[in-house]
């Protein structure tokens, strides 16, 4: 288990579930590939770079209602989606500070 309470499996599959989601939703997949600028032909293959995964669980985590329709969806408590943030690659929760 990592310091999160997810192993990096887990976290994984929440990401993964997460991906699915947004996938799956004609408002959220466009802001989704706009933000982060990958085109959709290219998701499979963005999905094997390190931090996507993280990166796709800011994105619900960046939009509170987003982020409870998923958890209505999916049983997933709002907190566990934090918790695997944290869990996976790049995903701690420190940020540069402005200089």
């Amino acid at each position: 288990m990592s310091r999160a309470g997810h192993s990096s499996d887990e976290a994984e599959a929440i990401a993964i579930s997460a991906l699915g989601f947004i996938a799956g939703d004609s408002d959220l997949l466009p802001r989704f590939l706009a933000i982060t600028g990958i085109e959709a032909t290219s998701i499979r293959q963005a999905a094997r770079e390190p931090g996507f995964l993280a990166g796709v669980l800011d994105f619900l985590l960046a939009h509170e209602p987003s982020l409870m329709r998923f958890a209505s969806e999916t049983g997933a408590d709002p907190a566990s989606v934090a918790d695997a943030r944290r869990t996976l690659a790049n995903g701690d929760d420190r940020f540069e500070a402005p200089t």
